[in-house]
């Protein structure tokens, strides 16, 4: 095992070989919560014998992400990331270099540039409508409704026509027939939607970049560089986005007063429409309140993907020496009292006059990370999210089924590559009359 010396950081004692795997339970990031109680914000565990620095503060959030952004800003080589990536030709889990820059530079300019974020507005505001009209047909019994599923639906409609131009349903997706697309290589899929003409999707724009360059770009761009940035586009896009609705939901049901604070602000300013549009969020404070509120409680990713150091640097008095993992527990930033004034309280009335924003500037805040490997789509979820919880709160009145008390309703957790709600979210919608 390591030897501790003083200028480590310190971490819990583990054992030879699997060091302090056995510690960690199927929450990870709420293990690693405790331990960092004991052991300060910036502590190194042995993840077999890899080791792993933990970070679990702003302040040392900062000094990884911003200050010693360079040195740590590359991705270890791990098996399963390999293959999500098609050998590491994606953005999200490719080792740091010239390839991985010019890559993200196609995605920030290209895919997720504001221009072309609007230009998906219509698919956005179109699968939205869709989502309400199969929700009032539950309202119209007081059936409850399954929202964990209908938002997953959502997402997964609206990034698929973005991808491919057709939603989930229309392409007669299964999750199995996505994987044949994506991972086994469905390289006809790609040239035939390239012919058609219609609405740009990105796999047109990525398909005309490929066709225009010339021999001496920094990227060739193959169909396995296509298909590995829709891998990430898919993984990100869908359950990123529904994960954080689904809480927002659930702890609105909770607290009704806040949600009828968010349904008083949205009713106020929509009037006599009859659904929320893009053009009219900016105008909705509170649910902006309501959604940072979630990110701060529920971040979709719990522990920011692994960073790997390139280099030797310290952090708090302490060196770190290359090739050491770095892990960011953004869920633990998020409950840390010396931030966070009642940290465990949903209320999101805590924004009011404060410029925390989760963009990846301020480090109290980071449910997208942050510097370099920040996420370059977050203009595209942060306005579908919050389209469809404005649209969710218009339309409907919710309560819980069956009676329920609202301390009743099941909280827990479930981990995977994000951290979702473990139990469907089950609400009873009510069609909203206005007076």
């Amino acid at each position: 095992m390591r030897s501790q010396s003083k200028h480590q950081p310190p971490g819990p004692p583990g054992i030879p070989i699997i060091g302090n795997l056995h510690q960690l339970g199927k929450l990870r990031h709420q293990s690693l919560w405790q331990f960092s109680k004991k052991y300060g914000p910036v502590m190194l565990i042995q993840l077999g014998r890899v080791p792993t620095l933990i970070v679990s503060s702003a302040d040392a959030a900062k000094e990884v992400l911003k200050t010693h952004d360079l040195n740590t800003c590359s991705r270890p080589l791990l098996a399963g990331t390999g293959k999500l990536s098609y050998n590491y030709l994606d953005i999200a889990f490719t080792p740091y270099g010239d390839y991985w820059r010019e890559m993200r530079k196609i995605c920030v300019l290209e895919l997720f540039s504001a221009k072309r974020v609007q230009s998906f507005q219509f698919v956005r505001e179109e699968e939205v409508d869709l989502l309400i009209n199969s929700i009032s047909n539950f309202s119209s019994s007081a059936t409850p409704v399954d929202l964990s599923e209908k938002i997953l639906s959502l997402t997964a409609n609206i990034t698929c026509r973005a991808a491919f131009g057709k939603s989930f349903q229309e392409r007669g997706f299964s999750h199995e027939r996505f994987q044949e697309i994506i991972h086994e290589g469905d390289d006809d899929h790609i040239q035939k939607r390239s012919k058609q003409h219609r609405q740009e999707d990105f796999i047109d724009v990525l398909l005309e970049m490929g066709r225009f360059q010339t021999e001496s770009a920094a990227i060739q761009l193959s169909q396995d560089h296509i298909k590995a940035i829709l891998m990430n586009i898919f993984l990100a896009g869908v359950d990123t986005g529904a994960i954080t609705m689904v809480w927002a939901m659930a702890e609105l049901a909770r607290h009704p007063r806040v949600m009828r604070k968010a349904q008083e602000e949205i009713r106020s300013c929509i009037g006599n429409k009859r659904t929320v549009s893009e053009n009219d969020i900016d105008k909705l404070v509170y649910l902006k309140m309501v959604v940072k509120e979630t990110m701060r409680l529920h971040p979709p990713s719990t522990l920011l993907v692994p960073r790997e150091t390139m280099s030797k640097f310290s952090i708090n008095g302490y060196e770190i020496q290359p090739k050491t993992r770095i892990q960011v527990n953004v869920w633990a930033i998020g409950r840390d009292p010396k931030i966070w004034r009642n940290p465990e309280e949903f209320f999101p009335e805590r924004f009011i006059d404060n410029p925390i924003d989760f963009r990846g500037q301020h480090y109290e805040l980071l449910p997208f990370g942050g510097g370099r490997r920040g996420c370059p789509g977050i203009s595209m979820g942060i306005v579908t999210v919050e389209l469809a919880l404005a649209n969710l709160l218009f339309c409907f009145d919710w309560k819980l089924p069956y009676n329920m008390k609202e301390e009743d309703l099941n909280m827990e957790e479930a981990a995977g590559l994000t951290t979702y709600k473990k139990e469907a979210l089950m609400l009873v919608p009510i069609k909203h009359q206005p007076a």
